[in-house]
């Protein structure tokens, strides 16, 4: 595993390329077992992923998704689970959006045989856009503003309770101001404590918390603003170095406005210098290939790859995804999903030929 530090240190380093270079894979399409559109993707390692959607699916494979098993959460069959959270073959949490009580998390622990409702919104108006886990044990979401607040709720016992934070920790929202439910990855969190949450409408601002949400502060981007614009997806690599992507998903083509990048935790953000992103992107992910850390942003209109730490970005493929993930540790592969269904695994785009052995003389 790519600490940290190493992070750093590796993109900064290959920040000073002037392009965005070859990122040498490709998208294996996969068969879902469904045909229900898929929002929500975890990935624990390369063996071992979960996928969650419309009318209260989940999908999930064991043997790096050769098959995937689909199901239906039971008493769920109208609710839309737009982020999913695994952390093994057998545990895994769904969060499922909406205003009022379709806002919800389930959590499993036998592989999806039974699943337990752990929570429901009982504040009228909110709607959960999101949630993200420090470890199987803490977790954090949140919801659009409510009355010119933020809502915001953790877990600190594996989300057998979950408890609001004090509304006075957290700064005022804007008038117009609204999350995404896009991925489930608006909301991304860092070490054991960080945590960060995009939103959009009136203003495209970044909310950030150094100890587990008790305590906020807020920042703008530089990313698209307006109806159906701002932060989609935010991705930490350490406490300080991150990105966000987004745009506007009703002008999918636009390309302004859709990336920034932070090296102070979020406190600013800025335009990476190169090659933008092709259109609008619902979800980044980082993952590792041939030695090299890489992002992979996915949306509606294609893919973009960049393998100089989200400064520069080339075209991956133009199938339309709605997010992607990589596993929690060992980030060697992806996994990416989207309508009706659909299931990719980012592989090689060319075989590792064998090596020879030496002639005899």
């Amino acid at each position: 595993m790519m600490t940290g530090a190493v992070w750093l240190a590796t993109w900064l380093a290959i920040g000073a390329g002037a392009g965005a270079g070859s990122a040498d894979v490709k998208w294996e399409p996969q068969v879902s077992g469904t045909t229900v559109r898929l929002r929500g993707v975890s990935a624990v390692d390369a063996r071992v992923a979960w996928a969650s959607g419309d009318k209260g699916t989940f999908v999930r494979t064991t043997d790096g998704g050769k098959t995937w098993k689909a199901a239906t959460v039971p008493g769920a069959e109208e609710l839309d689970f737009r982020d999913v959270d695994a952390f093994s073959e057998r545990t895994a949490y769904l969060l499922s959006i909406g205003t009022g009580d379709k806002s919800r998390i389930y959590k499993t622990t036998d592989a999806g045989a039974t699943w337990k409702l752990q929570f429901t919104n009982a504040v009228p108006g909110a709607f959960f856009d999101g949630m993200a886990f420090w470890d199987e044990q803490h977790g954090i979401a949140f919801s659009d503003p409510v009355d010119g607040r933020f809502i915001v709720i953790t877990t600190e016992d594996g989300g057998a309770t979950w408890k609001p934070v004090m509304k006075e920790a957290l700064p005022p929202a804007l008038p117009g101001e609204a999350g995404f439910a896009a991925s489930g990855t608006s909301i991304a969190v860092q070490g054991t404590s960080h945590v960060w949450f995009g939103m959009g409408g009136s203003a495209a601002r970044v909310l950030y918390s150094a100890d587990r949400g008790q305590n906020w502060n807020i920042a703008t981007t530089p990313l698209a603003t307006g109806e159906g614009a701002g932060v989609f997806s935010l991705l930490f690599w350490t406490d300080k170095a991150g990105i966000a992507v987004g745009g506007n998903y009703k002008k999918p083509e636009e390309t302004a406005g859709t990336a920034a990048v932070t090296l102070d935790g979020g406190k600013t953000w800025s335009v990476p210098s190169g090659t933008s992103l092709r259109g609008y992107r619902s979800c980044v992910a980082s993952l590792m290939h041939a030695r090299r850390p890489m992002f992979v942003a996915v949306g509606p209109t294609g893919s973009d790859i960049s393998v100089n730490g989200g400064r520069a970005w080339e075209p991956l493929d133009a199938t339309g995804f709605h997010a992607v993930a990589s596993p929690r540790r060992k980030q060697d592969t992806a996994y990416a999903v989207g309508e009706e269904g659909r299931i990719a695994r980012l592989v090689p785009a060319s075989p590792v030929e064998p090596k020879q052995a030496p002639k005899k003389p």
